[in-house]
Order: structure tokens, then sequence, then C-alpha cells
């Protein structure tokens, strides 16, 4: 892409999901390239349980709302639009202004925030991994499978992260589902569909699987 495009684009992509994060509580903190640290507890707090589930409510919505932008953006010509990596992390950080006499940026340090940098870079694209302190927060909303443990420097134990598959059934929202390749191009958003819209959907779909299936047993030309 050339600066001018990735630029427009990536400034649409942190606006949309800065305010995914104000809505939902959270101190978008810093812009780090394409990444963006927020934070919730400061300036005000609803306990650490209910900060860990907005924060979750909040990456979750991201992901739901990445989806529908990709969709528009593939119309718009852009073949391999963006997916996010997520890592949250709940513990006690330094939080305040920080920098040197000329220049100050209210910001979060501590081992805490590192590792939630560390969850994010360990995730897969399009992936939300929790420490599992903010697992054990969260764990009558959310299903989630362990990953292999994980060593930080600062943090005498090892670490077990969490990935997110989604939330329980009392608790489960609207989910989206996008997917792209060759020759394929598909968007669902199950909360935008009435029951005789997804009758049609469910056609479609049969029909569509039901054609795969003919091509795997048909006979292939050498």
């Amino acid at each position: 892409m050339q600066p001018e495009e990735l630029t427009a684009l990536l400034n649409e992509y942190l606006t949309e999901m800065s305010s995914i994060a104000v809505a939902h509580g959270g101190t978008v903190n810093k812009f780090i390239g394409d990444a963006i640290l927020v934070f919730f507890g400061d300036p005000e707090s609803r306990g650490a349980v209910e900060d860990a589930r907005a924060c979750l409510a909040m990456a979750l919505a991201m992901q739901r709302r990445l989806a529908e932008l990709n969709a528009q953006w593939r119309k718009r010509g852009i073949a391999q639009p963006f997916r996010a990596r997520m890592g949250i992390n709940t513990g006690f950080c330094n939080v305040g202004n920080f920098g040197s006499d000329d220049r100050m940026d209210y910001t979060i340090i501590g081992a805490e925030a590192n590792l939630a940098a560390r969850l994010q870079s360990i995730a897969q694209p399009g992936e939300i991994v929790l420490s599992y302190e903010t697992f054990m927060l969260v764990r009558d909303t959310v299903r989630a499978r362990p990953l292999e443990p994980i060593t930080l420097k600062g943090i005498a134990h090892p670490v077990v992260p969490y990935a997110v598959e989604g939330l329980t059934g009392a608790r489960r929202g609207a989910e989206v589902i996008s997917e792209h390749d060759t020759g394929i191009d598909l968007f669902i958003d199950t909360s935008a569909i009435d029951t005789a819209s997804a009758e049609r959907v469910r056609r479609t779909l049969e029909k569509v699987a039901a054609e795969l299936r003919f091509r795997s047993r048909a006979p292939q030309p050498n």
C-alpha cells in the first residue's frame, strides 16, 4: 500500500477501536505504532471483577467490529485487511505522569503491564489471550483453553495463559463470522439475521456444502 493509504486505514482502525474502548469504560493510554494500550481501574474502578469483565467485553467488541471493517475494506479493494492480537492481564501497576521536566505522559508502568504485552505477542491473529488472574475473574462468563506456561522477567513464577474460545452459553452474545480467501468472501452477523433470513442463509450454506462434497468425490483429470 502507498503510505497515504496505509495512514488513512490505520487511523480509521485506531479511531474505531478507541471509541469501543471508551464506550466500555477503558482509558486509552497510548498508541504504539499500530498497537493500542488500554487500561481499566483508573481514574475510576468498579472493582477487579467488573473491570476485568468490561475489558473482556471491550476486546470481544473490538474483534467483532474489526470483522465488520474488514468486510467494508475488502469492498474498497483492500485484499488483506487487519487482524488483531490481544492480551489482557489483571494486577497492580504504577499509573501517573512520567517523563522529563519538558514533557510528561500520563501512562501505566510495571511488570503487570509488561505481561499484558507479552500475552498479546503470543496470541494468534484474531485471538484474545488472558492471564490466569484475569481468567479467574471472568471464568463464569467465558470459555477458554490453557496454553503452555510462559516466563517473564520480573515475575518469579511461570504464567499460564488462557486463549478465549467464546462466551459461556448463558452469556453468549451475537457473533460475527468472517472468512476471506481465494473463492471465499463470507461475512455473517448473527445479530442482524431474523428467522426468514436465517432459513435462507442455511439453505445457501447447505448448497455450498453439497457442491463441495460433490467436487471432492468427482474424479480428477490427470
